[in-house]
């Protein structure tokens, strides 16, 4: 039925675009025939906005991957640099949220430790929505922000680093096989939201995959049975991304941006101050629009890096040897 669902918003979606161009060219033969330029150029206007709708169906038509399709899990991490970190991991999670509501996806936060001061050391949400995973995949990596600190009295400009690791919610189909064996299993009370029931009672749950060092928890329900069961689902999923990664390794070379949440690893540099730019590192897409960026205005990077990682792997596979 999901399938379905998708094959049937892909077909009305390009049925939708014949409409509107025979609708398009329709106006502009007329206002030329009633010399009326006025028509002409609402008409020509509106066939620019329906090439960038045909621009972004064609590089999604391209989100063909094993996973592409699966909802997401975001994890979000404080770098180096204690409080201004924190702000900025706390920062991330908020665009990447509203990225997913504006898309009309779901949001579930499954767990956050706060900051000492302000902001948070990290935080996992899921979400949800057709195709989640392959527009979030690019986005993992580490981010770099430059500002003037709000929390230093001499306000000086600071440059802080949080990294994001994205990966799929797999499905039932997907079989994962973990041995009990391998698991070290943690109870701990919930620093975040939840009322008084969460924070007085171990029902959070934390998870060590041992032979291959992934740490995944749950702190959303109240009841541990029900965040253990969705912390295994998350280090099932963690896995089976690390599988894919592996894959995509053999087929095409890229740097791992996820060792070190600092300098020389950054996927993307937003700065908002002495100037206001982002910066994509790998695609050299960049906006001046730094507030539109982080209230989760974030396609015009994620189409090209998508469209780059494409063309890479497209590259590779025809260089290939046969």
């Amino acid at each position: 039925m999901q399938e379905r669902t998708s094959l049937e918003d892909a077909l009305n979606g390009i049925g939708k675009v014949e409409r509107e161009l025979e609708d398009d060219v329709g106006m502009i033969e007329l206002g030329e025939a009633e010399n009326d330029p006025g028509v002409v150029t609402e008409a020509e206007g509106a066939l620019k906005d329906l090439k960038k709708e045909v621009a972004r169906r064609e590089l999604e038509a391209l989100l063909a991957g094993e996973a592409d399709r699966f909802d997401s899990y975001i994890e979000v991490h404080a770098g180096a640099g204690g409080t201004e970190s924190q702000d900025w991991a706390e920062m991330l999670l908020r665009m990447y949220a509203r990225w997913a509501e504006k898309h009309g996806f779901k949001v579930e936060y499954l767990e956050e430790s706060e900051g000492e001061e302000a902001g948070i050391k990290s935080a996992t949400i899921q979400i949800s929505g057709h195709n989640a995973y392959g527009w979030l995949k690019t986005e993992a990596g580490v981010h770099r922000l430059v500002r003037i600190s709000p929390f230093d009295s001499n306000a000086r400009r600071h440059t802080s680093f949080s990294s994001a690791w994205v990966y799929p919610v797999v499905h039932d189909s997907i079989n994962i096989e973990i041995n009990e064996a391998d698991l070290k299993v943690d109870t701990y009370r919930s620093s975040g939201a939840g009322g008084q029931h969460v924070n007085t009672t171990d029902s959070a749950i934390r998870i060590t995959h041992v032979p291959s060092g992934i740490v995944v928890a749950c702190q959303a329900e109240r009841s541990q049975h029900k965040n253990r069961a969705t912390a295994m689902q998350m280090l099932k999923a963690r896995l089976y991304e690390q599988e894919l990664e592996k894959r995509e390794a053999a087929a095409n070379a890229e740097s791992a941006a996820k060792t070190e949440i600092g300098w020389g690893h950054q996927i993307r540099s937003y700065v908002l101050q002495p100037y206001q730019m982002v910066k994509d590192l790998r695609t050299s897409v960049e906006t001046s629009n730094t507030s539109a960026v982080l209230d989760g205005d974030l396609d015009q990077f994620m189409e090209a890096a998508l469209a780059q990682r494409v063309q890479g792997y497209a590259d590779t596979v025809s260089e290939a040897p046969e």
